[in-house]
């Protein structure tokens, strides 16, 4: 660990760590709880992010955001209940769910932490390394276990991954934060190709039998200078995927950079290594693997499953439900909690696009299900939105955001709808800034916050990126001149809808539309859609 021998090369963060494991400041925070806000030292705010605590903007209101983990996105009824009354406690009564199945908490004291800790805790609910330079949350398929086209049920995996990265000290000083997933699905709603590990499902004959096990991406990442995973040639049997994991965490940890922090993700080591070089270097560390299999053929990425889906169990079914923003009041979750109960299987499930899955309802049971007020109103195919929109926090929460962000999704939905354009299967991705929290890259259409200068003013605006996609292979979207005024967006965006609806081919996907087309074409269309919308 040569990094730890020449401090002077490192940046600030990691002098805080060295002086501090990001780990100890737990001991802290029942300290800070009883003198309060004011007394909590500036090098434990960046600590203060290994229990998932961020400060919010504006840091003078002395407020924290709450990740709380949910591995593969699970969440039992009794631990949903406990999260709201938490939120309807401490809160203003809404809770959020992210792009990696965790749900988040806003506008919470420190003097409230240790009583919400305790209360986590006692329903098996961990803020452990929810944020920080470490494993995050292990995002898996939301149809683990229960999908027709699933290949293996990855719940085990990543239970005893999670177990074993989860608050260890080997890996709680890594270089930047490092972000797992794991799916046994052919659908890649885990995102694979964004993700710094990923493990995807994969088919080899070894002796005459075809076995089931994975192939291995590393280095995903978007922000500022988005990547997308590479794909080792490597067949990863079901008992080699921690080893596997825990070897790649080892390297980024010893051999990833820690002088600047915005050079410091993975991505940025495998792309100066190469493939080769990193995978022998895995290799050195876990021995020997076979070399890659067959992948079964991949469907959608988008991780849509409104309405009602049959699951692989005969005569059960499951239920998508669409989350506005992926916002949700207390009472709302204390509902879906009782519901999964009375006619699932008593979980709920979170969903990278910021939805939920109430899962294993008997198809006897459905008609009963859709008929409740609330699911009706979730999951009934007239409010099921699509085109589907993500976003992140925006300026109302972050304080690295830009722009208001959230604000935008019903507006924009309800212009479609006005239009006539609800149905059309596109995505749309919203971040507030170029962090790419709303992973507006892999996007059909993505929107990035900016500020627009007119005169003496600052306003909000939104740069357009378009084609983003992580079926098959993947491609990220590209970011077209320009940027439109946030009340314009709505229009503009609709507008853009319109041209696909009116001038796609039969069958054309929004990505093979902005391929056909090209950026030229369509930077002129977004011009004219603009111009014509002031």
């Amino acid at each position: 660990m040569n990094w730890k021998q020449d401090a002077s090369k490192l940046n600030n963060v990691e002098i805080i760590k060295l002086e501090k494991d990001g780990l100890d400041v737990i001991h802290d925070i029942q300290r800070y709880a009883e003198l309060g806000f004011a007394a909590i030292e500036a090098a434990d705010f960046d600590r203060l992010k290994w229990y998932g605590l961020y400060v919010q903007r504006p840091k003078s209101d002395g407020l924290f955001m709450l990740r709380v983990k949910l591995p593969g996105g699970g969440l039992t009824a009794e631990q949903a209940r406990t999260v709201a009354a938490i939120a309807q406690d401490y809160t203003s009564d809404r809770l959020a769910i992210t792009t990696r199945q965790s749900l988040q908490f806003h506008g919470l004291k420190v003097e409230v932490l240790p009583d919400i800790f305790s209360r986590l805790k006692a329903v098996g609910l961990s803020v452990v390394e929810a944020a920080g330079d470490c494993p995050r949350n292990i995002v898996g398929s939301p149809l683990a276990g229960i999908d027709k086209n699933e290949v293996l049920d990855t719940r085990p995996l990543i239970a005893k991954m999670n177990q074993y990265f989860e608050g260890n000290r080997e890996f709680s000083n890594l270089p930047r934060k490092f972000k797992i997933a794991i799916t046994g699905s052919t659908d890649n709603a885990i995102h694979a190709q964004i993700n710094d590990l990923a493990f995807v499902p994969a088919v080899k004959e070894i002796n005459g039998q075809a076995e089931t096990g994975f192939h291995v991406l590393v280095g995903g990442g978007l922000s500022a200078k988005p990547a997308l995973a590479v794909k080792l040639d490597l067949f990863v049997r079901q008992e080699q995927v921690l080893p596997v994991a825990i070897a790649t965490a080892s390297l980024f940890r010893d051999f990833g950079y820690r002088e600047r922090r915005h050079h410091a993700r993975l991505k940025y080591l495998i792309q100066d290594w190469g493939k080769e070089k990193f995978t022998a270097e895995l290799l050195a560390l876990t021995g020997p693997l076979l070399g890659k299999g067959e992948e079964p053929a991949a469907r959608s990425a988008e991780g849509i499953y409104y309405g009602i889906h049959e699951q692989k169990q005969p005569g059960l079914s499951y239920v998508g439900l669409a989350i506005e923003a992926g916002q949700l009041t207390a009472e709302e979750l204390t509902e879906l909690a009782g519901l999964a109960e009375k006619y699932g299987d008593g979980t709920l499930r979170t969903v990278n696009s910021q939805n939920l899955v109430i899962a294993n309802v008997p198809n006897d049971k459905l008609q009963q299900l859709t008929a409740e007020k609330l699911i009706a109103r979730l999951a009934g195919p007239e409010n099921t939105p699509l085109p589907a929109i993500v976003s992140c926090t925006g300026t109302e929460f972050c304080p690295l955001g830009l722009v208001r962000t959230k604000h935008l999704v019903s507006p924009i939905e309800a212009y479609i709808k006005q239009k006539g354009l609800a149905g059309l299967p596109v995505s749309i991705h919203i971040s507030g800034c170029i962090n790419s929290c709303g992973q507006q890259q892999i996007a059909d259409i993505g929107l990035q916050g900016v500020l627009s200068r007119q005169g003496d003013n600052v306003n909000e605006a939104f740069e357009f990126w378009l084609g983003g996609s992580l079926t098959g292979e993947g491609e990220l979207g590209t970011k077209l001149k320009g940027a439109v005024p946030s009340e314009r967006v709505p229009q503009v965006l609709g507008g853009l809808l319109d041209h696909f609806q009116t001038a796609k081919q039969p069958a054309e996907t929004f990505r093979d539309f902005v391929r056909r087309l090209g950026i030229v074409q369509l930077q002129q269309v977004l011009n004219h859609i603009n111009e014509m919308a002031d």
